[in-house]
């Protein structure tokens, strides 16, 4: 059983693939895919139980997912009886909470971000020494600069024709 095991050749793409899901950014990307889904739960509690309430005190108690337009079937009091109802719908009041969900998230992360790019300033980077050939050639700019400076100093006669 082992000799036939042994014999059975992986294809190349295992050892591409392995490489690809060893690379650092690939890593990095499934860090933040996680996170991310962890955020989501914060987030979403924070819309639902700290800011949608604000929302609604500001406008009134108005409540977005219950605007809605029946298309074919009777007139409904509520979205839940429309749809219990069997009614064609067009419930542009939960597109609204989306686009305003939406809006609050990216505003969250947006603050999130610049808040964590704050407190993490990259070090600044350290000078390099100059290099044999970066010195030399620095003394050689600056002779050259010396040199035409004292031509240029020199005093010319003036003759007269």
């Amino acid at each position: 059983m082992s000799d036939v095991l042994k014999t059975v050749k992986t294809p190349a793409w295992v050892d591409e693939f392995k490489a690809f899901i060893m690379r650092g950014n690939v890593v990095d990307l499934a860090v933040g895919v996680v996170i991310g889904a962890a955020f989501t739960g914060i987030v979403g509690s924070l819309v639902k139980d700290i800011i949608t309430p604000v929302i609604g005190l500001l406008t009134g108690g108005v409540d977005f997912s219950n605007l809605f337009f029946i298309l074919k079937g009777a007139p409904a009091p509520t979205l839940a009886d429309a749809v219990k109802a069997g009614d064609d719908t067009i419930n542009y009041g939960v597109f609204l909470n989306a686009v305003i969900n939406f809006l609050i998230v990216a505003f969250a992360i947006f603050w999130m971000v610049r808040l964590i790019s704050k407190l993490h300033k990259s070090p600044p980077l350290p000078v390099a020494a100059p290099t044999a050939t970066e010195s030399l050639l620095t003394e050689i700019r600056d002779l050259l600069k010396a040199s035409q400076s004292s031509v240029v100093s020199a005093p010319t006669k003036q003759r007269d024709y």
